[in-house]
């Protein structure tokens, strides 16, 4: 509920984005910020930075001591171990961004999506699927950013997090073509509720 100064301010929109590694995820997220101004929320991680990744752009980049810390303090609305790394999101500035009116966009798992949805009922949760398994597959392997032991447990994890999804997602988009994805999840941008506070 708006407290008396702030119901002349609408609270943003927050769309948790989520699918397997390979679907094309940060492709639909950037030009899902780029089309719609929306606030893209920025993760940190205890895992090493790739090849041109920047701190606070593709990531924050903690040491496993610090990432810790901040769990003990409450600063992620979300946080999970994946492949051996931690991975979270900072609460402060989603809150900064949602007061200001903003549509935040989040790029997290399910897992993380799950944790997000119950703080906040009315975020819409949108998950990537690939036109086929074989698709996937291909676009893994072809990515060559990772050794082929993490290759293949993101192949096996895969299918585990599309069943989990359709347990729990609000819309399944296919990315067989990429510009009707980007349409098809700025129109439910377009529908989503505004965020109230939480409790």
């Amino acid at each position: 509920m708006a407290q008396a100064g702030d119901q002349n301010k609408t609270r943003g929109k927050l769309i948790i984005i989520s699918g397997p590694s390979g679907v094309g995820k940060s492709t639909i997220t950037r030009q899902l910020v780029a089309r719609t101004a929306a606030h893209l929320s920025v993760s940190m991680t205890t895992r090493k930075p790739g090849p041109g990744e920047q701190d606070g752009k593709d990531y924050y980049f903690v040491s496993r001591e610090e990432f810790l810390r901040r769990v003990e303090t409450g600063a992620f609305l979300e946080h999970a171990e994946v492949f051996g790394n931690l991975y979270g999101t900072p609460r402060e500035k989603i809150e900064q961004a949602l007061d200001a009116g903003r549509t935040v966009i989040l790029e997290i798992d399910v897992q993380g999506g799950k944790q997000v949805k119950a703080i906040y009922p009315q975020a819409v949760m949108v998950f990537i699927l690939p036109p086929s398994e074989q698709a996937l597959r291909d676009r893994i392997f072809g990515r060559k950013r990772e050794g082929g032991d993490v290759i293949a447990r993101r192949l096996d994890g895969a299918n585990r997090e599309i069943a989990a999804a359709r347990q729990c997602y609000d819309r399944m988009v296919v990315n067989d073509d990429l510009e009707r994805a980007i349409d098809e999840i700025i129109q439910i941008i377009r529908d989503a509720p505004a965020i109230d506070r939480p409790d």
